[in-house]
């Protein structure tokens, strides 16, 4: 089968494609369009995340649990929304943290495709969802194929920093060799967690920090590339 996914991922995930779960999960989605079932993200967006950031460019992951639901929010970016959307309260937590981090205002826009385009792998376990039923595709193999991304980040690249946020994310820790690689833990950003140590975490510059140490070129965490408060970033 012909899976619309940026060259340097199809190469490395190339035996994930052949594997009997990966045809169960495309005949999955086709049984629910046949059943007209409305499926998020459209299409050409389900492999984005992927798309954005190239193997050879990833420089950190975020991982999330699952896409937006509503209508034209999830566009296969964990956590980001596009243009025009108004930002769910999680990523209104992310950017209030990253604020109180390194100083960057929050942003009118939570696309985050700049952090894409950098090396930020925005990376959700399942990589669809039913319109209004959050988790209604976590159980058909997206996880095997997240997981295998996950895992082929840690054993074929060195000097990536993982931030795990909340339990879910938590949980794919064994899956990443801490020799190799900086992994940060703190609580989800909902606002049913964020007060429980995801405010005050500082992931956004303990990221460049190690980058930097590493001799990586460091996130520009703004959204426009052209932050003033850029300068306010412990390096």
């Amino acid at each position: 089968m012909d899976v619309q996914i940026d060259a340097s991922w199809k190469q490395v995930l190339s035996k994930e494609f052949s594997e009997p779960y990966f045809s169960d999960i495309v005949s999955f989605l086709r049984f629910e369009k046949q059943s007209h079932k409305i499926i998020y993200p459209p299409g050409k967006y389900i492999f984005n995340a992927f798309n954005s950031t190239p193997f050879e460019k990833v420089k950190a992951v975020i991982l999330g649990q699952d896409p937006y639901h509503g209508p034209g929010q999830a566009h296969g970016l964990s956590f980001s929304v596009p243009d025009g959307m108004p930002q769910p309260p999680s990523l209104v937590n992310i950017f209030k943290e990253l604020y109180q981090d390194i100083g960057i205002e929050i942003p009118k826009s939570g696309n985050l495709a700049h952090w894409a385009s950098q090396g930020v792998l925005l990376l959700n376990a399942s990589l669809t969802v039913r319109s209004n039923e959050p988790m209604s595709h976590s159980k058909i193999g997206w996880a095997k194929f997240t997981d295998a991304a996950i895992r082929a980040i840690s054993e074929k690249k060195t000097g990536v920093v993982f931030l795990l946020w909340g339990k879910f994310a938590q949980e794919k820790e064994s899956l990443i060799d801490p020799a190799r690689h900086l992994i940060l833990k703190a609580a989800h950003p909902s606002p049913f967690s964020a007060e429980r140590g995801f405010f005050g975490c500082r992931h956004f510059s303990k990221t460049n920090q190690f980058l930097v140490r590493h001799g990586i070129d460091p996130i520009d965490w703004s959204l426009n590339g052209n932050d003033s408060s850029r300068g306010r970033e412990n390096l």
